[in-house]
């Protein structure tokens, strides 16, 4: 991936990847500029044109960039076992989920960590609600993407157009999305059948 790309343009990406995992969006142009230590924001933009030029950048239909490939860890195996799975940013409200402007990155995951026949997309955990099931703030959630789940499984539901993880649970023809958390703010959300399932976490990936 480096292999075309200068010193400075390296150590861009790197910025541009770190900024993405940690707080699921591109950098401004202002945040780059003081990432890289620049003087001003022109030398930040022109390093963006660049690496748009160069295919390691893409521009989004809202303006901003998402990052076409990375290999999350090297552990997870090498680009030859991989396959591309997208990150999804800060879902905004009204907008499908896997809206284009949703995507910040196309991230190489081990095949190993997938199974065949689902499509799967990677999203950052925020907050603590899930924390005693594994699930703790800026972790990657690997999730299957299907529209049903077994009592138990950790899902990925819309609320209203807003995204939130929990434990799925149905009886009675009630739904109960309970917390896993010590953390007494968190209460089981009690549901018929207005909400949605997006997905089932099959891994979690720490950062």
């Amino acid at each position: 991936m480096f292999s075309n790309l200068s010193d400075k343009e390296v150590e861009a990406v790197k910025l541009i990847r770190n900024f993405i995992l940690h707080q699921g969006r591109t950098p401004s142009v202002r945040e780059l500029m003081k990432g890289m230590n620049y003087k001003s924001p022109r030398s930040a933009s022109v390093i963006f044109n660049i690496l748009e030029e160069k295919a390691i950048l893409k521009k989004k239909s809202d303006g901003g960039f998402q990052i076409v490939d990375f290999e999350i860890l090297e552990e997870f195996g090498t680009r030859a076992q991989t396959v591309k799975v997208p990150l999804l940013g800060n879902v905004a409200c009204g907008i499908p989920i896997f809206a284009d402007e949703n995507i910040e990155a196309e991230v190489s995951i081990s095949i190993e960590m997938i199974k065949k026949g689902y499509k799967y997309f990677l999203l950052r955990a925020e907050g603590d609600s899930m924390d005693n099931a594994g699930i703790n703030n800026g972790d990657l959630l690997l999730i299957r993407q299907q529209q049903d789940a077994e009592n138990g499984d950790r899902i990925l539901a819309l609320i209203d157009d807003e995204a939130t993880v929990k434990e799925y649970n149905k009886s009675n023809g009630m739904v109960i999305l309970k917390p896993k958390s010590n953390n007494k703010m968190h209460q089981p959300i009690i549901l018929t059948d207005n909400f949605r399932i997006q997905g089932v976490i099959e891994n979690v990936i720490k950062i």
